[in-house]
């Protein structure tokens, strides 16, 4: 088959690389417009687009898709079918009805659920228990289309975002494979999804890891795991952020007569730290203080005087 491959971020690479190493051509790739990053403002380029030049592919960068221009482009190359992973903006049907095979997504969930932009790492803050990727047919809608083929992946216990991104990333290329060949069979099965089960997954922001003590100690530490690497969660202590990277659930022994409040340090160890919560104590293993590099407890706590009774709080006041 002709491929047209759409894709931004890193997620995609993977999917993209099998495609250009199979069987079919890979005659073009759409990613998102280069984007100065840093303080120097340095032109940075998405990863799918550099993966497409060290092969040889041309690049295309419409600021817009929906433009009459670029449409005339895609209709000059004649594919015979998108392939979008993670691409970032929305296909018109004039796009999606344009390949004779249509437009397939490479989805990071198990659809219906967690439809949106950041399925991976709200896979892992909503505590799921399995997540996966979809492979669907797109339409008009937000990740709405029939699904064509399922895989599941088991998260392990201590899963974040970077780990379940790496492991669900390598299951997308083998699986669009399989998709295209049943597509060119006639053996595709679609499957209408059930909208009634449908969840959402907002997009993420630096404020998404705001950490807030007077929630139970497991819904933090799997905020702490979903947002690693990236954004981080967070809070303040003595007016400076503190990015907690590695955290355990512990039972919570403080006294209930004892005057301690949500946020406040119960006890400092070697290697680690507690922290009284709404249900439960968090036991912090790994944290990064205002200015300073990502560190284990037990070398934080060697440079850094930590007493209980300190407060960690939720804003910079």
């Amino acid at each position: 088959m002709r491929i047209l491959f759409m894709g931004t971020p890193d997620f995609a690479v993977e999917t993209l690389e099998t495609l250009i190493h199979s069987e079919h051509e890979v005659i073009g790739v759409v990613t998102q417009p280069d984007k100065p990053k840093g303080r120097g403002g340095k032109v940075q380029f998405s990863p799918v687009k550099e993966a497409a030049i060290e092969a040889g592919i041309p690049v295309f960068q419409p600021n817009r898709v929906r433009d009459g221009a670029f449409i005339e482009q895609l209709r000059s190359i004649l594919p015979d079918v998108i392939v979008v992973v993670a691409f970032g903006q929305i296909l018109t049907k004039e796009i999606l009805e344009l390949p004779r095979y249509g437009c397939l997504n490479v989805h990071a969930s198990l659809l219906p659920k967690l439809r949106g932009a950041a399925p991976i790492q709200w896979s892992v803050i909503d505590g799921d228990k399995e997540s996966g990727v979809t492979i669907q047919q797109m339409d008009e809608g937000l990740d709405t289309g029939d699904i064509l083929l399922v895989e599941k992946y088991t998260l392990d216990p201590k899963e974040t975002g970077g780990s379940l991104f790496d492991k669900l990333a390598k299951l997308g290329g083998p699986m669009i494979l399989k998709v295209l060949q049943m597509a060119e069979e006639g053996s595709l099965q679609p499957q209408k999804q059930d909208d009634a089960q449908h969840t959402y997954a907002k997009r993420l922001s630096k404020a998404t890891g705001q950490m807030d003590f007077t929630k139970p100690a497991n819904e933090l530490e799997r905020l702490i795991r979903g947002l690693n690497p990236w954004p981080s969660a967070f809070c303040f202590l003595n007016g400076k952020m503190l990015k907690i990277w590695e955290a355990d659930v512990i039972e919570d022994t403080v006294s209930s007569d004892q005057d301690i409040e949500a946020g406040m340090i119960v006890d400092v160890a070697k290697d680690s730290f507690d922290v009284k919560t709404k249900d439960g104590l968090l036991r912090v293993y790994e944290v990064q203080l205002e200015g300073k590099k990502r560190m284990r407890c037990d070398a934080f706590l060697r440079g850094f005087s930590l007493e209980k009774g300190q407060q960690l709080k939720s804003s910079r006041e």
